[in-house]
């Protein structure tokens, strides 16, 4: 591991330390504002509120989420530094400048734009830097979704500065859609190894050979599909194709001893509400779902579930601590954030006349969940890691 000089505050050490922390804390400050103009009428934002509420939570919450994991998983994958220290803190200030100003009036929606596109670029060349650098070009894929994720937010700011609802719409469907397939990605990659040395007993998990492949080409026509055509039939195929490709990986991946493990079955339980939103789209031409409820099973359950539980697990592992005795709450969140994802997509599935219900029932689990996280991690996070501490 690359060292880091003694001189730096430890939050500003590495990329996961600050990162992990605002997106924890945003994720809860943000669901409560969204509480509040859902059923409390209040006025805020430099965009529509339903806008802004999707905004945040890709490319605020989620994408605070991947900037940390990455800029620390590339410093391990590649042995060259990213940004620390002055550099750091400067990226999480363009990250929080722009979370700001877009709670502001609608004249700060270019000041919005700025920050957060100037945080996309610099998060995708702190990460291709050391990546290129090395010819690591199998991460290419990675670098890829990186870029399209920034593209898909530009998308969005253009969208919402010239008043176009297909411009936003893009911006946001594909934001989600992008995020989705990252978690795939990387899911395939770690998710067996995780398993296999994360369990309490000697097990061979193995990822299907062909499903990596096969599933970027399925999802690629999913989203021009979903996104671009809005050909629910067409969507429908892909879906199918893909919630067969991801039964089969979940079944490859899947031990009973994997649930004793807080930080695998939130990983799991990622993937399986992926494959639930994959099912709800393949059946919406013949059941009447509301498409919202497919959307939130990939984007409260797939990316909630998924970097709730990547926080979780990278803050250990970095911090010297041992996986596999993580804090008790790390389960009470996760089971938290489960509960909020069931209540938030099964309840109006089982209780349309519920929905309000289930809304404001998902809201305050998803805010429970991470002031757990925040109250259990803030101090590991801000703090040297555990072999650094004298005596």
């Amino acid at each position: 591991m690359t060292i880091v000089a003694a001189h730096i505050h430890p939050v500003w050490q590495l990329g996961f330390r600050p990162f992990f922390l605002v997106a924890g804390v945003f994720a809860a400050i943000a669901m409560v504002l969204w509480s509040g103009i859902w059923f409390g009428g209040w006025r805020l934002g430099a965009v529509a509120p339903v806008y802004w509420h999707a905004h945040e939570m890709i490319y605020g919450y989620a994408l605070a989420v991947v900037a940390g994991f990455l800029l620390t998983a590339v410093r391990n994958w590649t042995g060259l530094p990213t940004p620390s220290g002055g550099m750091l803190a400067a990226l999480v200030a363009c990250w929080l400048a722009a979370r700001v100003a877009l709670l502001l009036s609608p004249d700060m929606l270019m000041a919005a734009a700025a920050f957060d596109l100037l945080f996309d670029c610099a998060l995708l060349v702190a990460v291709a830097r050391p990546i290129v650098r090395v010819r690591q070009w199998r991460q290419g894929g990675i670098l890829a979704k990186l870029a399209l994720i920034t593209t898909g937010n530009a998308v969005f700011y253009a969208g919402a500065l010239d008043g176009s609802v297909t411009g936003v719409f893009y911006g946001l469907y594909g934001g989600v859609l992008l995020l989705v397939a990252l978690i795939l990605t990387m899911a395939g990659r770690v998710l067996p190894g995780f398993i296999e040395r994360g369990v309490r007993r000697s097990v061979s998990i193995r990822d299907p050979r062909w499903a990596s492949a096969a599933t970027l080409v399925l999802f690629l026509g999913f989203f021009v599909a979903e996104v671009a055509l809005r050909d629910t039939h067409l969507v429908a195929f892909f879906a199918g194709g893909l919630a067969g490709i991801t039964a089969r990986r979940l079944v490859a991946w899947h031990t009973l001893a994997l649930w004793r493990e807080p930080l695998l079955w939130g990983l799991y339980l990622a993937v399986v509400s992926i494959e639930c939103g994959f099912l709800l789209y393949a059946a919406a031409p013949w059941w009447p779902v509301p498409r919202t409820l497919a959307l939130h099973a990939f984007a409260a359950g797939g990316i909630g579930l998924a970097t709730l539980a990547m926080m979780a697990r990278v803050a250990l592992g970095h911090t010297g601590r041992d996986i596999r005795k993580p804090p008790l709450a790390v389960g009470v969140a996760l089971g938290l954030l489960a509960t909020a994802v069931l209540t938030r997509v099964g309840l109006p599935l089982a209780l349309p006349p519920y929905y309000s219900v289930a809304l404001a029932c998902s809201q305050a689990l998803w805010i429970a969940a991470f002031v757990v996280f925040v109250a259990a991690y803030a101090p590991i996070l801000m703090r040297e890691r555990v072999e650094d501490v004298p005596g």
